[in-house]
């Protein structure tokens, strides 16, 4: 019914840059929050960014002050700009939406955007 699509990751130097975005499409009625979260290999998924509909943010320690994360409501449409990359931001990148079908609240994942950062 809904389908999360992310675009943008790849390959960068340290000190680079990247974009993601990602897509809800489907049977959307309103969305609450979106967000970004990333897992490398061995640890555990963990919380990136994320801004809700009155584009409240919140941010990881770790990312703060290189990270934006920004949204379209209209396009249903979340943003990641990562500046000043580091060889430890390298990870699988996950959008989730909090959103509601209906007026029922659904948390969809996308499938994953890899970023890997080469020092």
């Amino acid at each position: 019914q809904v389908q999360l699509v992310e675009s943008g990751g790849g390959l960068v130097q340290a000190g680079g840059s990247l974009s993601l975005s990602c897509a809800a499409s489907g049977s959307v009625f309103s969305i609450d929050a979106m967000g970004w979260y990333r897992q490398a290999p061995g640890k555990q998924r963990e919380l990136v960014a994320g801004i809700t509909s009155g584009g409240r943010t919140n941010y990881a320690d770790s990312v703060k002050g290189r990270f934006t994360i920004s949204s379209d409501n209209a396009k249903n449409m979340v943003y990641l700009q990562m500046n000043n990359l580091k060889p430890e931001d390298t990870a699988v990148y996950y959008c989730k939406a909090d959103l509601r079908i209906s007026l029922t609240p659904y948390t969809y994942w996308g499938q994953g955007t890899q970023v890997t950062v080469s020092s």
